[in-house]
């Protein structure tokens, strides 16, 4: 079965004036137009193309595939909005449709918009939606706490910023715990520190606990290999100059510090850090 908005592999099965038909398992065929056909291919090699409706609404290939595909989430730039929605360009020919009442805030020309992309079971079209929260679902949690996830930047809120989480569900970075500067469509890696009653997640962008020592002392090592063996911190240091040189806390500073001094792999002196 050929499907909407995902890449397909389909053996080629005929030239044409236009294009080249291609064919699934089952003898669904779409074209693939010239602009996109290979250079000396051969009847029956696979080819993977990615398969969207056309500006007639017919099922069409290409071997240039999209900033984002049907089931996923992406940042993407509002080309120009008519009376119907906005028009979004994800990296096709044909831009990609979101209508008005998809927009969580109306879009305008040139704003960047964080989107889903479905398949629209009555229109079958694909369109975007920046409504993002509906198509995320807590109720059953497909992760555990301390399990390394897929992260997203969703949108800002007053106690810290929620992301999308493995693309399935919402989770919460509190402000205590950013580090860096975040935004909107921002893709990182994180750990789940905390399943809250209701399953809400709590995220961190890094490890948790005694998780955390390790990575962030080889943090502090790194750093001190790219300036000469010395880093100007200790843990007399405000949070703000820690956080700056090295996007974590002042207290797991003071941890990866304690470890690498337990190693002998620094010494502490007065005016800073240095390889041992």
């Amino acid at each position: 079965m050929i499907k909407l908005g995902e890449i397909n592999t389909l053996e080629i099965l005929r030239e044409t004036d236009h294009g080249i038909y291609l064919v699934d398992d089952e003898d669904n065929q779409v074209l693939l137009p010239n602009r996109y056909v290979p250079e000396g291919f051969k009847i029956w090699e696979k080819l993977d193309v990615f398969v969207y409706l056309d500006n007639e609404e017919r099922p069409v290939a290409s071997t240039d595939f999209p900033y984002i595909k049907r089931g996923e989430f992406a940042l993407l730039r509002c080309n120009q909005v008519t009376d119907y929605g906005a028009f979004l360009d994800w990296g096709l020919v044909k831009e990609l449709f979101c209508p008005f009442k998809e927009q969580a805030f109306k879009m305008k020309p040139g704003g960047w918009y964080l989107v889903h992309c479905y398949l629209d079971e009555k229109t079958e079209r694909l369109v975007a939606s920046s409504k993002t929260n509906r198509f995320l679902d807590n109720r059953e949690l497909t992760v555990s706490e301390f399990e390394a996830v897929d992260l997203i930047v969703s949108h800002p809120s007053d106690i810290g910023m929620n992301v999308i989480v493995n693309k399935k569900h919402m989770g919460l970075i509190y402000k205590d715990s950013i580090f860096k500067d975040l935004s909107i469509g921002d893709k990182l890696k994180g750990i789940v520190k905390k399943i809250r009653p209701g399953n809400k997640l709590d995220i961190s962008l890094g490890q948790v606990g005694y998780r955390n020592i390790e990575p962030n002392a080889d943090r502090i090592v790194q750093e001190l290999q790219d300036n000469s063996g010395y880093l100007n911190l200790t843990d007399k240091s405000s949070p703000e100059a820690i956080k700056e040189a090295l996007q974590m806390s002042k207290k797991n500073f003071k941890k990866a510090v304690g470890t690498l001094y337990k190693r002998r792999v620094i010494e502490i002196k007065p005016d800073g850090i240095y390889l041992a």
